[in-house]
């Protein structure tokens, strides 16, 4: 028989075995690889710390997750810093994480090399995207603090090298847990001013923490962006940041800085005096050059004097040739005519004898039919006293006077007797 005090509910006995647990058991430091990496959008994450013969569940809280700069993926290999517990609603054995470290290197280098390996893979370190220095900036934006020594080490180099360009600061600060922010707004208000030819981002030497600001990916992304050419020169020589590798150009020290961003006037001064004696030489030999020409144009050139004789003479040429011309075309012209005039007399003595041909022909049929010749051959025409021919009997009586035309003359006589045929 079962003693009825010794018998526990589910979730009482879940209970006692978390108590025993959490009082049992202190915090511990464990080695392991993640595996099953879960992240839902509440920000916790869920994942096993395994090794070769075992595995542990455990939660990583979102706000147990501030100090962790580097993102954790299965396979990782790292340490946790644990409370151990039971999660009662599945009965499940696990770890609360309190802290993680990646195993056999530090937290913020395995998130610089990640970040690193990131913007690598997305093109924001590619040479053919970097921005090209301007060869005489007038003008030279410094993003840093005012109140440390890189400002000073600037001015000092260019008021040496370069003293002809002016210096625009913008005060930022340059280590913090936020100063990123600030940078990055100094840097976008430099940028969006367009007053200065290149940007100089600069601060002094320290820890990688110290130098921690510069290795976000936000002001990494923002450095890309910018359309004015920008210096990184981030801690000493021996110093890395993202900033450096994002960057138009890199200097080991902010003094390396201002030189790479200027040229040395003494070479400035030397190239202009190389320059002005390229433009004197070629200046004088324009000036030869023109010599020579005007030599030529001066030979080439004819006294007034000759040049008025000689086109008077050309004039006289082109008037006697324009004589001879007149004369030749009257002459054609003349020849032309009398050969039309002597065509035109031809034409009009062939139609004068063609008419007068002509008017014989007719001439001769009016003969042949004119009654006077009729009359010729001993024919006569008879008129009435008033010259009308009368042409049958019927129109002639007794009495009537009457005239008998003959071809050399007429009679004229009185009808005394009429016979009808």
């Amino acid at each position: 028989m079962f003693n009825i005090d010794e018998i526990y509910t589910v979730t009482d006995f879940l209970k006692l075995c978390r108590n025993s647990i959490e009082k049992s058991v202190p915090h511990c430091f464990i080695e392991g690889e993640i595996s099953n990496l879960s992240k839902p959008s509440s920000g916790h994450w869920y994942f096993s710390i395994k090794d070769s013969k075992g595995q542990i569940k455990c939660a990583f809280f979102r706000m147990s997750q501030r100090k962790i700069q580097f993102n954790p993926e299965n396979g990782m290999s790292v340490i946790i810093r644990g409370a151990p517990t039971l999660y009662e609603q599945r009965g499940d054995f696990q770890l609360i994480v309190q802290q993680m470290e990646p195993a056999g290197v530090g937290n913020l280098q395995l998130a610089f090399d990640q970040l690193k390996t990131k913007l690598r893979m997305e093109g924001l370190f590619e040479p053919g995207k970097k921005k090209n220095l301007p060869l005489n900036p007038k003008k030279i934006g410094v993003i840093s603090s005012s109140s440390g020594s890189v400002i000073m080490d600037i001015i000092k180099v260019l008021k040496t090298r370069y003293p002809f360009a002016e210096v625009l600061l913008y005060d930022t600060p340059v280590q913090g847990e936020n100063a990123y922010k600030s940078i990055i707004n100094a840097l976008e208000s430099a940028d969006r001013q367009k007053k200065c030819d290149v940007l100089i981002l600069a601060r002094g030497g320290g820890s990688l923490e110290d130098l921690w600001a510069f290795n976000e990916e936000e002001l990494a992304r923002a450095i890309f962006n910018c359309s004015t050419p920008i210096i990184s020169s981030i801690g000493h020589e021996t110093d890395t940041t993202i900033a450096d590798f994002v960057a138009d150009f890199r200097a080991p020290t902010p003094s390396s800085a201002a030189v790479s961003a200027t040229p040395d006037r003494n070479t400035l001064i030397y190239k202009a005096s190389i320059f002005r004696k390229e433009l004197r030489d070629l200046m004088n030999q324009s000036l030869q050059k023109m010599q020579i020409s005007l030599n030529v144009l001066r030979v080439k050139i004819i006294d007034p004097s000759q040049q008025l004789m000689m086109n008077a003479q050309k004039l006289d040429d082109y008037e006697l040739r324009l004589f001879s011309i007149s004369n030749n075309i009257m002459e054609k012209n003349k020849f032309e005519l009398n050969q039309k005039i002597n065509h035109l007399n031809n034409q009009f003595e062939y139609f004068i004898r063609d008419q007068k041909n002509k008017l014989s022909n007719k001439a001769s049929l009016l003969n042949l039919l004119s009654p006077l010749n009729t009359l010729s051959r001993g024919y006569t025409i008879t008129q009435d006293d008033k010259e009308k021919v009368i042409a049958s009997l019927k129109k002639i009586n007794s009495g009537d006077s009457i005239i008998t035309r003959f071809h050399d003359g007429k009679v004229i006589s009185k009808v005394t007797k009429k016979e009808d045929n």
